[in-house]
């Protein structure tokens, strides 16, 4: 029985699952997101969170512990360096996992899983994302507003201007042929 037993194994031997993730962590580190089972993203962030919460203090003893969890010295770097700098602020949740559906081989779950503050898409929306009003009554006047906003001379402007350049133009069209017609109209002086 597994009573108030909350670790995944992952099927795997503890050597392996401790290589496993010290990869997926560091590959997590370097590219800001990675594609795996949702078991094992669950794995990764209990695994991952608390080297980027030590990596908030930056002393010899701090990268020294995470280098014995990842093993990779260009991981430890960029955790240091770029990722500390950008999560100094938030006290928790460094990673968000976003499932993508099943595999297509085996049916497994997949999930993707990213580091929050490195998601330019996600925090651009929330910049552009407009504040929910609350539900009132009156959309009868509401809709008179916007149909008055739509007729207002602004947008009527541009068809009188079309209509007067079209009377101008037959003006000038027809001033035009009356100078032909009256020089016509004159009887040519026959030279005597």
């Amino acid at each position: 029985m597994r009573h108030r037993k909350s670790f995944n194994h992952l099927g795997r031997t503890s050597s392996h699952r401790k290589a496993m993730l010290s990869n997926m962590a560091s590959s997590l580190i370097l590219h800001k997101r990675i594609n795996t089972t949702v078991a094992k993203a669950k794995a990764l962030r209990m695994y991952v969170e608390p080297l980027i919460t030590k990596a908030k203090e930056d002393t010899t003893h701090s990268r020294r512990v995470v280098f014995s969890y990842l093993q990779d010295k260009f991981a430890v770097t960029e955790l240091f360096r770029e990722i500390s700098g950008k999560i100094a602020d938030r006290p928790g949740g460094y990673t968000r996992v976003i499932k993508l559906g099943k595999r297509l081989g085996d049916n497994a779950e997949m999930a993707m899983i990213e580091l929050v503050d490195y998601n330019e898409q996600m925090l651009s929306e929330k910049v552009t994302k407009k504040k929910k009003s609350t539900r009132r009554r009156g959309g009868a006047k509401k809709k008179a507003v916007e149909t008055t906003v739509a007729e207002t001379p602004a947008a009527k402007v541009e068809e009188p201007k079309a209509e007067e350049v079209k009377a101008e133009v037959k003006e000038e069209t027809k001033v035009e042929e009356k100078k032909e017609v009256k020089a016509d109209d004159k009887p040519e002086k026959k030279a005597e």
